[in-house]
């Protein structure tokens, strides 16, 4: 892992973790998927494959053609195979950090949102997402489901359904 991810892994931890004192969640489990949401971020195509394969996981055709979102996959399937962690809500929490899905658990909810709000962060409106971040994780993850759908439909790519799944979760919901 280089400086660069090494420190944002870092930073998503450090936020995960001020996230989950204010919205009441495990905060030794937001630090541990939120230090190990982007391990596999910076290793081979071929090596997040094997991983991936390894931990049985066959990938849908938006998977295959965006190796993006690959790292998040390969990530919990290396967590899981290779750490030993079995927990759940934190191999989902680094599985969908990327996409989101319906149904969130609050602590998929955080990791999502401090991958967006660490401090090294600073993309046009990410000062906006850390102040929604303070008052509503759902407030947050709406403004970035709309920035991400806006970005790669204006860019003709593929949308992966999780994504839409989370974006209607959050209008649906009422957020």
């Amino acid at each position: 892992m280089g400086d660069y991810r090494f420190t944002h892994s870092c930073n998503v931890a450090e936020e995960a973790v001020i996230l989950a004192r204010l919205y009441g969640a495990d905060a030794e489990k937001a630090y541990v998927a939120g230090i190990l949401h982007d391990i596999t971020k910076e290793i081979s195509k071929e090596e997040q494959l094997q991983i991936i394969a390894d931990g049985g996981i066959i990938l849908d055709n938006v998977q295959k053609n965006a190796p993006k979102l690959w790292h998040a996959v390969s990530g919990s399937a290396y967590v899981r195979l290779r750490l030993g962690i079995k927990d759940e809500d934190i191999l989902n929490a680094i599985r969908y950090h990327t996409t989101g899905r319906a149904n969130m658990s609050l602590l998929e909810k955080i990791i999502y949102t401090a991958d967006y709000t660490s401090k090294e962060r600073s993309y046009p409106g990410a000062d906006v997402m850390r102040e929604k971040s303070r008052r509503s994780l759902e407030e947050a993850m709406m403004f970035s489901c709309q920035f991400t759908l806006q970005k790669l439909s204006s860019q003709e790519a593929a949308i992966h359904p999780d994504q839409l799944f989370c974006y209607n979760d959050l209008v649906l919901k009422g957020t």
